[in-house]
């Protein structure tokens, strides 16, 4: 029987007819996926049972053309590599009616686990107060399979699994991938990953020999690097600028590749990190990834892409002083206005996407996935039998609960949209305090539309110490004085593809996706402060936080002094106790504003309140000198450190 045609013709009279589509091959909605679900072998929900994630697709690929090939790039490792043989009996676990006395499988009646029960997000409602007030406390059981419960529970995750992941959550992420990304060819395919970093350290291995080079961005994933290295694989940074790799600067390095100049084979590998890149924060536009694959079409490159941030694009950045951008309004809208994937262009089958939760839901779970051609799948497959053996089944029955038989994949998006606007606001926090405190005169960047990071810029050749000085003595400088300031960035020179390229460019490396607001605006005022100082500008925060902690030791000295000198004419002891107590209160808050410490104004702000609250009333009645003198002395506090804390929370 042929394989069903792209489109159908429906009759409208015996002469014409109009074309309709094919409900085989129409895109997938999020609120679709349970209903267009194919009738499944309960089998393959069993203990370390195969799958075919084949299986799991929800519309028709036939029409499309076989990926390319890729054996002629695989190591001799992966070339022999046969998989784990005990593991091929698995596929007769589900045989109706069958003992098993052969398998190392343990019984699960000695797993000392009967429940898991966690409280989760109900959709709509993530932030972490709504959780707790009114989150969904989703179970799995221990036997909820046999028992017609769930097709996932303790007894089956717990247990030994393929390589390539259990079928229950596979089939979540092959149709999540389908829905997003549609690759255009016809046997992609999906298998599990215990995360990217380890997905590349097999990949390396199936695809690299020693002594071969790898194409990437001139500042990379320093994992990758590491990762690398120690297989004696060298990385061949590319140029990029604000949106990533040059296509242009790629295809003259491979036009003019000179193996004995370069010791190494021409690369046939290009690892990018295409959205939010780390370091950089580059997002590659659209139509910069149709010029980087056509390049490597060209010289036929196969791509490791590399997505952690992909659903962490954020709102277009409009400014300080402009409206926000409303989010998409629909989860069609929502996909329709991701970048469009490697994958999702890929018509040859020369990309390998990495995917991971470890961005969007939490890095401790340890699970990913890629999607390549069947022949790759197979590959890492065996491999990962052979080594990692599956992902953890913990992991795997929480994620399962949580995403697929909590949220669904309309969920999901509820959820990636949710993280979009928390990191768009995480992101203009850092920008905002980035033209706040930071010397333009010497520092410059773009706003990140992705990720997690974000890259400044410096011009050493501006620091007072250059040429007498090196790039990467001006970075060690300018690291240590930030430190001292006490705040973190990461230093450029740790994402170099290449430590060994001669390097012109400064960078500095910061996140805001950890950090409380207050933190973040707190900390790029101590990196500005520490780059004005390390260059010689004149900081005027600086200054006018040493006149403010100065005036305060001031306020406190008189303040004490007036206490005591109404002690000495009168013998009050009000008098001494207050004078004392609020020039100690300005002394405090001057010690404090003088080392960069939290709430230094607070406190001389407090100070004159409370100076003045005592002192004014009494000059008024009593229209003694001292108390006008306080009088005089609190007011000018009261206008000093309120303007200061007014002006610091503009």
């Amino acid at each position: 029987m042929a394989p069903p045609s792209a489109v159908e013709v429906s009759a409208v009279s015996d002469t014409s007819g109009v074309t309709i589509p094919n409900s085989l091959n129409a895109p997938v909605q999020s609120n679709e996926v349970n209903g267009r679900r194919k009738k499944t072998n309960a089998a393959q929900w069993g203990v370390a049972a195969p799958s075919n994630t084949a299986n799991f697709r929800l519309k028709s690929h036939d029409h499309k053309s076989k990926a390319k090939g890729w054996d002629h790039i695989m190591s001799h490792e992966a070339t022999i590599r046969k998989g784990n043989s005990l593991k091929e009996a698995a596929k007769f676990l589900g045989t109706p009616g069958i003992i098993s006395l052969g398998g190392g499988l343990p019984s699960s009646e000695y797993f000392p686990f009967e429940e898991l029960s966690i409280k989760v997000p109900k959709i709509g409602h993530f932030s972490e107060a709504e959780t707790r007030e009114s989150g969904v406390v989703v179970t799995a059981g221990k036997h909820d399979l046999t028992e017609n419960k769930s097709n996932f529970d303790i007894a089956t995750a717990f247990n030994y699994g393929q390589g390539s992941g259990s079928a229950q959550l596979l089939r979540f992420m092959t149709e999540h991938t389908e829905m997003v990304h549609d690759p255009p060819y016809e046997d992609w395919r999906c298998t599990m990953t215990i995360g990217s970093t380890s997905a590349m350290d097999m990949i390396l291995r199936m695809f690299t020999r020693p002594g071969d080079m790898i194409l990437s961005e001139e500042y990379t994933f320093s994992a990758f690097v590491e990762t690398a290295r120690p297989m004696d694989v060298r990385v061949c940074g590319i140029p990029i600028d604000e949106e990533g790799l040059l296509p242009t600067e790629l295809d003259k390095i491979l036009t003019n590749w000179d193996h004995v100049a370069r010791g190494a084979r021409k690369p046939h590998l290009l690892y990018t990190v295409p959205t939010g890149q780390n370091p950089t924060g580059a997002t590659q536009s659209a139509e910069r990834r149709r010029a980087l694959y056509k390049i490597c079409q060209k010289h036929d490159i196969h791509i490791l892409e590399d997505e952690p941030y992909y659903f962490l694009q954020m709102q277009p950045y409009a400014g300080p002083t402009q409206p926000d951008v409303p989010p998409p309004s629909s989860h069609a809208e929502f996909i329709k206005s991701l970048v469009p994937s490697y994958l999702s262009m890929d018509t040859d089958g020369r990309v390998i996407r990495m995917d991971s939760f470890s961005k969007v839901i939490a890095p401790g779970s340890r699970i990913g996935w890629i999607t390549a051609p069947a022949e790759v799948v197979d590959k890492y497959s065996k491999h990962a039998d052979v080594s990692t053996q599956n992902p953890a089944g913990m992991s795997q029955l929480i994620l399962f609960k949580l995403l697929d038989e909590h949220w669904g994949h309309a969920g999901y998006l509820d959820w990636l949209l949710h993280l979009r606007i928390q990191y768009t606001q995480r992101r203009d926090l850092i920008l905002t305090a980035c033209a706040k405190y930071l010397p333009q005169e010497v520092m410059h960047w773009k706003p990140p539309m992705a990720g997690m990071f974000h890259w400044m810029q410096v011009d050493f050749r501006k620091h007072p110490a250059y040429p007498a000085r090196s790039i990467e003595q001006i970075e060690e400088s300018i690291f240590m004085r930030v430190i001292d300031h006490g705040a973190l960035v990461m230093r450029g020179s740790w994402f170099y593809a290449d430590a060994d390229e001669r390097h012109d460019t400064l960078f500095f490396r910061a996140t805001y996706a950890a950090a409380p607001g207050e933190k973040i605006d707190e900390g790029i005022r101590r990196l500005g402060e520490a780059v004005r100082e390390e260059f010689g500008l004149a900081s005027t925060s600086r200054v006018k936080m040493g006149f403010l902690g100065n005036i305060a030791l001031i306020l406190g000295a008189l303040t004490a002094g007036g206490g005591i000198t109404g002690y000495v004419r009168t013998g009050s002891v009000p008098s001494i106790a207050a004078g004392c107590t609020v020039g100690l209160l300005y002394m405090l808050g001057g010690y404090r504003v003088n080392n960069r410490a939290a709430y230094g104004v607070e406190l001389a702000l407090l100070a004159s309140v409370i100076l003045a609250g005592s002192s004014i009333p009494r000059a008024i009645k009593s229209g003694k000198p001292l108390p006008i003198g306080l009088s005089v002395l609190a007011t000018f506090g009261l206008w000093t450190f309120g303007n200061a804390y007014m002006n610091r929370k503009a």
